[in-house]
């Protein structure tokens, strides 16, 4: 970075009209919205709102004046015209000379005002909107605004900034009361230009949509000018005490902790883990002060729901080892959850429930940080909002001190009755939720759509592929359907130990580690005995038997590192059991396949590992295999043209039916998932019914 305003995050006014005419629903309304949310140092994601006023028809056709206000749930930097609530605003106005209202008065009173139908529910801070007399408003809750607001003398630098401009408003809880406040301030200062809520966000409006953003941009520069200037060249992290460890022995060191690590936070409910060493984490946490400084509790209600009010700080230094690393996470970890239950203890009323008491974020000296969500977006959003509570804590520490919410607050936050109804409106959790799948030989046949419909039941699935193009292809298909990295690919040959272990490793660095895996990679060569030569044996073997083998054994590693159980499902063949004219290279290895399976059963159930045995026949749609010869090679076999196979497979089974892609693959999901909970050891024939293939 070269100039001072990159260097400091100083926001550049980036309002372009011929942008803003392509997009002009609302009166520019979805356009400012998205470039504020664009910049995560003024918009947090899925936090803050935006609204204009304007005059609409109603159903019958009457004029009607509407507030639009972005809706609960949605991020200002994606948010589109269907993502804002209407209301009447005549209804609202009257609101603003009650004394008090109930937080689930309220919301029933906004839901009785609805203008639009079909839109979301509406913000706890839509009364914000409504008391202000201007026609645009943006409510967003910037670096800078917090950091001035969590300093020690936090009122006196804004009036220093903005003198009679200013409107500061004194920490309350989102709701009805932060609203009338702001109202009533707004309109006794004739003067106004700004509304600061005190560890909360900023409120600035205009007449259109470009001033109201046009003043948001002015208000952040002088912000962030007026911190720049109290800083001067000192670096408040510099990250000297514990330097950034080596690159290679980074990953040695996530290799040997995450497992471990998310099999602990998975305790009450599972966890996938996201790792970050960007360089202001790595700054701030091998600074001396990070471990008090990081105790200190959240900035802000928009930090506290993805990363709780405090995360765990690893007092551990690089030349300790992995070994104390793990020690010292053990105890650090069960000491974390004891003040959980105190902290809920002390301010819990006798119907609530405690939540999770496991961290979300987790900060390690020389590493970086790790962070825990429920799936991978949502250890993503603990990152991200990490990210802004280390940069809130720099900028209040500019002026002497950072001053956070008392747990009392934070507590009335995290435990509110509106966040736990939201809760409530969640869908039921899948089958797989926050599960990590592995599926060999997946860009392709069996593997393909298992890898979908391991997806479609809430997994991350990653896809294990020689054919690295095939499987990227898969992986960003399920991603775009399924959302922020549902999908993951990854070069594998599996017949190379070497390769098998760097694979498992970039899914234990990318999710903390592994809970299914699907063994499906194949190879199908066939001819007669005699015809048969020693490399083709051998690399039916090595792909069949030995890929296998190195899968299983690198999954079992990880599985039990975790301590969680894993479950482990073979892709073989009715050849398995049914002798195969013409492929004994081919019958023998996917016969060794089934009985591996069935050792591997007995030897991983007192760890929780489960092992299962999926039997298919004659899948030919969409499978590379055979596409590669062994199509032609079965039908010289059984004296038919090759065209003539799918047929020949349908006439020959009990049902009379050809067996595709996906019949195998919910097979495979009723192993990997809790319906078959009972069952390892377990063999599955999907083969429409050959006779000699039944299971004695």
């Amino acid at each position: 970075m070269s100039t001072i305003e990159e260097t400091l995050r100083i926001p550049k006014n980036r309002w372009d009209d011929a942008a803003a005419q392509q997009n002009p629903a609302l009166e520019g309304l979805v356009y400012r919205s998205n470039l504020l949310g664009s910049d995560r140092t003024i918009a947090n994601i899925y936090g803050c709102n935006t609204s204009c006023k304007r005059v609409e028809l109603d159903h019958m056709g009457r004029p009607t004046e509407v507030l639009w206000v972005k809706g609960s749930g949605s991020d200002l930097a994606t948010v589109t015209e269907k993502g804002f609530a209407g209301l009447r605003l005549a209804e609202l106005l009257p609101l603003v000379e009650r004394e008090s209202m109930s937080d689930e008065d309220m919301i029933d009173y906004l839901s009785h005002s609805t203008f639009a139908l079909g839109r979301p529910r509406q913000s706890i801070e839509t009364l914000l909107h409504a008391f202000f007399p201007a026609k645009h408003v943006d409510h967003t809750h910037p670096d800078a605004i917090i950091s001035l607001s969590c300093a020690p003398n936090g009122k006196e630098l804004c009036e220093q900034i903005w003198g009679e401009k200013l409107v500061w408003v004194d920490y309350t809880r989102p709701g009805f009361l932060l609203s009338k406040w702001v109202g009533e301030g707004v309109r006794a200062n004739p003067k106004a230009e700004l509304v600061v809520l005190a560890k909360h966000g900023l409120l600035t409006w205009g007449e259109t949509a470009q001033e109201c953003y046009n003043q948001t941009i002015k208000i952040l520069q002088e912000a962030e000018s007026f911190i720049a200037a109290h800083r001067g060249d000192r670096k408040i992290f510099p990250g000297l005490d514990i330097p950034p460890v080596a690159e290679d022995e980074c990953h040695h060191v996530l290799q040997g902790i995450m497992p471990p690590l998310r099999g602990t936070l998975s305790t009450r409910q599972p966890a996938i883990l996201e790792y970050d060493k960007a360089q202001d984490v790595l700054d701030f946490v091998g600074t001396a002060e990070a471990n008090q400084l990081s105790q200190l509790g959240v900035a802000c209600p928009d930090h506290l729901v993805h990363t709780k009010r405090q995360p765990l700080f690893v007092n551990w230094k690089p030349e300790e080892g992995i070994d104390a690393l793990n020690q010292k996470l053990k105890v650090e970890l069960e000491a974390y959850v004891s003040r959980y239950q105190e902290y809920f203890t002390t301010f819990a009323q006798p119907t609530d429930k405690m939540f999770d008491p496991y961290p979300r974020v987790i900060l390690i000296p020389g590493i970086g940080m790790i962070n825990a969500g429920a799936d991978a977006l949502l250890a993503n959003v603990s990152g991200q909002l990490y990210h802004r509570a280390i940069r809130v804590i720099e900028g209040s520490l500019t002026f002497g001190g950072f001053e956070a919410l008392k747990p009392d607050e934070v507590f009335k936050v995290e435990y509110w009755p509106l966040e736990i109804y939201k809760l409530s409106l969640k869908p039921p959790a899948r089958e797989l939720e926050g599960k990590v799948a592995v599926v060999t030989g997946g860009a392709s046949g069996i593997g393909r759509a298992t890898a979908r419909r391991l997806a479609q039941d809430g997994a991350h699935v990653v896809i294990f592929d020689i054919n690295l193009e095939g499987a990227q292809k898969v992986a960003d298909e399920l991603s775009a359907k399924h959302g922020y990295r549902r999908g993951m690919a990854v070069h594998c040959n599996v017949t190379s130990e070497e390769a098998v272990t760097e694979a498992f490793a970039r899914v234990v660095e990318a999710y903390g580690g592994v809970d299914i895996v699907v063994s499906n990679a194949g190879i199908a060569i066939s001819a007669p005995i005699e015809d048969t030569s020693i490399e083709d044996w051998n690399k039916t073997f090595d792909i069949l038997a030995k890929g296998y083998f190195l899968v299983s054994r690198a999954a079992f590693k990880v599985w039990k590192a975790q301590g969680m159980g894993g479950n482990l499902i073979y892709v073989a063949s009715k050849n398995s059991l049914a002798a195969g004219k013409n492929a004994a290279a081919y019958s023998a290895a996917k016969a060794a396949e089934l009985h591996m399976a069935r050792c591997l059963a007995e030897e991983g159930g007192a760890a929780g590992i489960r092992v299962n045995t999926v039997l298919p026949d004659g899948v030919i749609e969409g499978s590379s295999i055979w596409d590669a010869g062994w199509r032609n090679a079965r039908a010289a076999g059984y004296g038919i043209k090759p065209e003539e196979l799918e047929e020949y497979y349908r006439k020959r089974t009990t049902l009379k039916v050809n067996v595709f892609p996906e019949n195998i693959a919910e097979a495979i999901s009723f192993f990997a998932g809790p319906r078959s909970s009972r069952t390892t050891g377990g063999v599955l024939t999907v083969d429409g019914g050959v006779v000699n293939a039944y299971v004695r």
